[in-house]
């Protein structure tokens, strides 16, 4: 069967896993360090605390990476510009398990994180592209099954063999996945239409957006608090609650399936009604982010209210779909900021969150930090709906005339 339309995949489904797996590379390499830092501390002759900066590092790269890419490959076909950022991923992957000592380590983790925005903003606007306009949400909430996944057994098993083999596996592991991901992509991702008046100009347009602007305010700040929590996930959880160390990886596994969890319903909400399914999440996340902070008092509470702070990964889906709606011509733009703004959401709420237990509160205060993190985004949200109704209220006659 023909697709329907240019640019509409014959085998939408081969198209989204072939984006997806990209998707579960990139998770498996952001997220798998934080379960080697003592592997890669005592290889590299540096104290676990600088392994940080390598995290820091692989983050910078990612806000960096998004705008400059999405900028200078504006007239880059799509498919072409999915598959170069692929490699440079392998490349600056397999190059971390190579690396000779530590500050070259944090160089490569650069490298490797410039792709990560502009692939997965891509990515959303090919998949999006790939079927009917009214299953755009659902399209990229599957493309993003590839990051949750790679939280529920990427990051596991790729510590897992980091632990037994070293860690270097983990970041060549990676690689190899990105490698696999271009050739899928080359198969299976359709040729969309070119667009011939892009321009970096155009595309940097969106940052003067006042409606982009909004959106990836509320990224950067409504997810704010999942990141706050999963930050400090196990030290509540082991030191507030008395869990085992031993069941850390099932932590890990019960944020996943929240996450996956809370990426599907939140693609299919959006496709339903989009500026309702934004606001109601971000409610959603208010409520259950508080009530963290009672539930991770006991092991079982707190694991169950894990699974429900994964599931807050809803608004991604959501977002994603308003910042194309509102980017005009600057899509690529538009939609690459979105994984920007989610790593400022990191960046800040484990600030806000470590500032917080700094001050002597307990440790589950970080859920209280996601509450507050939560009904920022949301009066955000309706600030940015008051301004869209002020700019668009008619101008009277007689102003028009003075």
């Amino acid at each position: 069967m023909q697709a329907s339309s240019p640019g509409q995949a014959r085998n939408p489904r081969l198209a989204e896993f072939a984006l997806a797996l990209g998707g579960f590379g990139i998770g498996t390499s952001e997220f798998v360090i934080m379960g080697l830092m003592n592997r890669v501390a005592g290889d590299l002759a540096v104290s676990v605390p600088q392994v940080g900066y390598a995290i820091s590092s692989y983050a910078l790269g990612v806000v960096v990476g998004a705008p400059l890419i999405s900028a200078l490959a504006a007239r880059v076909p799509k498919r072409a510009l999915l598959i170069a950022l692929m490699l440079v991923f392998a490349v600056g992957n397999i190059a971390s398990a190579m690396a000779p000592g530590f500050w070259s380590f944090v160089g490569l983790r650069f490298i490797a994180g410039l792709p990560h925005g502009a692939y997965f903003g891509v990515a959303a606007l090919v998949a999006a592209g790939a079927v009917p306009v009214d299953q755009r949400a659902r399209a990229i909430s599957r493309v993003m099954l590839g990051l949750t996944t790679a939280i529920l057994i990427g990051a596991p098993l790729g510590t897992w063999a980091g632990n037994q083999f070293g860690w270097q596996i983990a970041f060549a592991g990676v690689g190899g996945i990105a490698l696999l991901t271009a050739v899928l992509i080359r198969l299976w991702v359709p040729v969309q239409p070119f667009d011939a008046l892009a321009s970096p100009l155009r595309e940097l347009g969106a940052l003067v957006k006042q409606r982009v602007l909004v959106t990836v305010a509320i990224a950067c700040v409504g997810c704010g608090g999942m990141f706050s929590i999963f930050s400090y996930v196990m030290p509540t959880l082991t030191q507030q609650a008395g869990m085992s160390e031993s069941l850390g990886p099932l932590v890990l596994v019960i944020f996943g399936i929240g996450s996956i969890i809370g990426n599907l319903v939140g693609g299919r909400m959006a496709d339903r009604n989009l500026m309702r399914a934004i606001p109601r999440i971000l409610i959603w996340c208010a409520v259950i982010q508080g009530a963290y902070y009672l539930a991770a008092d006991y092991v079982w509470s707190g694991l169950l209210f894990v699974g429900l702070v994964g599931t807050c990964m809803a608004l991604a889906p959501s977002l994603q779909t308003r910042l194309m709606d509102v980017a005009g011509d600057a899509q690529t733009m538009a939609a690459s900021l979105n994984h920007a703004a989610f790593n400022g959401a990191n960046a800040l709420g484990a600030w806000l969150a470590g500032l917080v237990i700094s001050a002597g509160f307990s440790w589950s205060s970080t859920g209280l930090v996601g509450t507050g993190l939560a009904l920022c985004g949301l009066g955000i949200f309706f600030l940015g709906k008051w301004l869209e109704a002020r700019n668009a209220q008619p101008v009277p006659a007689h102003s028009r005339s003075l």
